[in-house]
């Protein structure tokens, strides 16, 4: 018996040192905008100060908060855009968040790393939780319609404004242009009436200024 479970023992496979794992539960429906986030991980390393982080996104672009611990201190600190606050206790780390919004629905990672001392190491991405934010009903609507309402009464106050704008431009062109063409008018009137005028002399007389004089003489035998 002692032989056998010798070779059983031989065959396990050997665990890598400074190896840290992290496990989340895969969703966390948030209803109260106050949600509690727990990583716990293995760690069997030598490491003495640690850093534990939450990360928002599928590229975990955001680090939502941290906390950082050794022997003797705990730091922690939040992003500005969440109330974050991690809680370091044995083998997990709790992240609480409150007053979320439907916003700040996404998945979070967890990211646990030994700094000290080297050789650094850190857990490999996990599954993620994803954290559901429901919205309160009845709130949205109310927001939505006050945009829509606003937006027709500022177009037809704009529409209003540049139909009067134009209306006095086409206005003052038609007047100005209409003075011009009568004060044309007149300049032709001075300059194009052709028609004879009769002499002084023949004022008296009976027959208009322009028609021919009459020659007697070739009446006269």
């Amino acid at each position: 018996v002692f032989y056998k479970k010798k070779c059983f023992s031989h065959f396990l496979p050997s665990l890598p040192e400074n190896k840290i794992l992290v496990a989340q539960r895969p969703l966390l429906i948030v209803a109260n905008k106050t949600a509690t986030l727990v990583c716990n991980y293995t760690y069997n390393g030598t490491g003495k100060e640690f850093r534990a982080s939450l990360h928002k996104g599928t590229d975990s672009a955001v680090e939502v908060c941290f906390i950082s611990w050794n022997t003797t201190k705990i730091s922690s600190n939040s992003n500005r855009e969440f109330n974050c606050q991690g809680i370091h206790t044995k083998d997990k780390v709790i992240f609480n968040l409150w007053n979320m919004s439907a916003s700040q629905t996404d998945i979070y990672f967890c990211k646990i790393e030994a700094m000290y001392p080297p050789p650094y190491v850190h857990n490999e991405k996990s599954n993620g939780t994803v954290i559901h934010v429901k919205g309160k009903l009845g709130k949205t609507p109310t927001q939505t319609q006050e945009p829509q309402s606003a937006i027709p009464l500022w177009i037809m106050v704009a529409m209003t404004g540049v139909f009067a704008f134009y209306s006095m431009l086409i206005t003052a062109v038609f007047i100005n242009y209409w003075q011009k063409s009568k004060k044309n008018m007149y300049h032709q009137s001075d300059y194009m009436n052709m028609t004879p005028r009769h002499p002084p002399y023949q004022k008296n007389k009976g027959y208009p200024s322009y028609a021919p004089t009459r020659d007697y003489t070739a009446y006269r035998s």
